[in-house]
């Protein structure tokens, strides 16, 4: 029989957790053992969300790591971001982006403008 399942409130109960997760990966929807691992993992994200939170990454590096996925250029952003120089100053942190450029760049590579806003890292 398996145990009540309760809120995750410490470090250790949160390492417990993830052990069990472990066992239940790969369990059927619909079983118990598959509503279990469903439960714990919510419980975990939770858990995860409060204590260990990710912040969003710095724009440029989104940018430069969206533009490899993609196989793009440099010279793919000229008509999003402007000239080859307006191009390299953005990337190389010497200038911000604009409004109108957080918008083209989330149309075309997908970057939630939340990321895109944030200030970029000197």
């Amino acid at each position: 029989m398996m145990t009540d399942v309760r809120p995750i409130r410490s470090e250790a109960a949160y390492e417990q957790a993830l052990a069990e997760i472990d066992t239940l990966w790969g369990a059927k929807l619909g079983t118990p053992e598959g509503d279990r691992l469903d439960v714990l993992a919510t419980l975990i994200d939770a858990y995860e969300a409060q204590h260990h939170p990710i912040d969003p990454p710095d724009p440029v590096e989104a940018i430069k790591f969206r533009m490899e996925q993609m196989g793009m250029t440099r010279k793919d952003l000229e008509g999003v971001i402007g000239t080859r120089t307006r191009i390299a100053e953005v990337l190389n942190r010497k200038r911000g982006l604009s409004i109108a450029m957080i918008r083209r760049l989330h149309d075309l590579l997908g970057i939630s403008a939340e990321v895109l806003i944030r200030p970029s890292a000197p």
